[in-house]
């Protein structure tokens, strides 16, 4: 958006100089102009009277003006349809997610994009109906609703990830996992539910019924023999009230031997994207070096100290979408398909967007 902005600031500075220069030349010319040809007349005899030689004089100046008035007006100067032009300003509608783990990703974000893009925050979910909608250019979504998508195409290494427990998302179970018949899932994050059942599949067979979360019902008070919660509620269960308690992070990557990817920054078939790899990328790596400041500033409001939520930040969360990570975006693919959890499309999807060279 930096490179954009200095070619608005050019653009307009040239037109303005060019305007400027061109009225003080056309009134500087217009005044030499009619002194020199006056003179010239009146030496020639052209005008017999003081009468006539104000006359002269008039029409002298009016002639000039009028000149170059037409020049101006038919384009004299001006660049030929043929020529380049500067491309015009663009406007990029960028969401991104509300929760906490959001905040290293879009440090700073706000500041560095353009006068006409727009930043907006809300749930996972509604972000995604919006991408799909057309509302939102480029937004950060769940790897569920990557998979979902129309010809989508991620474009940044700028991610939401874990490689061992995630501390934020977790499994918690009445009876031991393996007797799971009923499991609330957490409205939050369709990711999340995704990757329980996903797991209690390929562990241990299990396929049980599941029901909703709301974000006011506690998960005490859920009607099931186990809970998935994310957020807040997973960072402090209730003690002695579990048999059973999974972090679904460290589950996935033992269970894989491959990172776990929550979200990334995907865009919607023709948005022009060049610029905004660099722009995403430098925002997570200012918000990686500023991990300190940005506990201090939002652990309060989630009750967690300073110190533990710079560490979630440094040690559960993982930032960047390299191979390893693509690898286990496709697994995770793969689990979504075999139980039925993405939505069909002609064709299939198309896992080849997932391979290491993106």
């Amino acid at each position: 958006m930096t490179v954009w902005l200095t070619v608005w600031l050019t653009v307009w500075l040239t037109v303005w100089l060019t305007v400027w220069l061109t009225v003080w030349l056309t009134v500087w010319l217009t005044v030499w102009l009619t002194v020199w040809l006056t003179v010239w007349a009146d030496r020639a005899g052209l005008f017999y009277n003081s009468r006539a030689a104000v006359a002269g004089r008039g029409c002298f100046a009016c002639v000039i003006a009028v000149f170059f008035a037409v020049s101006a007006a038919t384009g004299c100067g001006r660049r030929s349809a043929d020529e380049p032009t500067t491309p015009a300003w663009t406007m990029t509608r960028i969401g991104a997610v509300s929760y906490l783990n959001t905040k290293p990703l879009i440090h700073g974000l706000r500041d560095r994009l353009g006068p006409s893009d727009s930043l907006t925050l809300n749930l996972p979910s509604r972000l995604a109906t919006q991408l799909q909608a057309g509302e939102l250019d480029v937004a950060l979504i769940p790897s569920v609703e990557y998979f979902q998508g129309d010809r989508y195409q991620i474009v940044s290494d700028a991610a939401i990830g874990c490689r061992g427990p995630v501390w934020s998302v977790r499994l918690v179970s009445r009876v031991p996992v393996k007797k799971i018949r009923r499991l609330a899932l957490d409205e939050g994050s369709r990711t999340s539910a995704a990757l329980v059942r996903v797991l209690l599949w390929q562990m241990y067979g299990v396929r049980p019924q599941t029901t909703l979360l709301s974000m006011e019902q506690s998960p005490e008070s859920a009607d099931a023999d186990a809970v998935l919660v994310i957020g807040d509620r997973a960072m402090h269960p209730e003690r002695g009230v579990y048999s059973e308690i999974w972090d679904l992070g460290d589950r996935w990557c033992r269970h894989t031997e491959t990172p776990f990817v929550f979200a990334m920054w995907v865009a919607r078939p023709g948005v022009e994207t060049s610029e905004l790899q660099q722009l995403l990328a430098e925002c997570r790596d200012e918000g990686c070096a500023n991990l300190e400041s940005i506990a201090a500033e939002h652990a309060a409001a989630h009750g967690l100290t300073n110190e533990d939520l710079h560490r979630y930040f440094a040690e559960n969360l993982h930032f960047h979408l390299g191979p390893a990570e693509r690898s286990g975006l496709q697994l995770f693919q793969q689990g979504c398909l075999e139980l039925g959890l993405l939505r069909q499309r002609s064709g299939g999807l198309p896992t080849q967007r997932l391979s290491a060279d993106g």
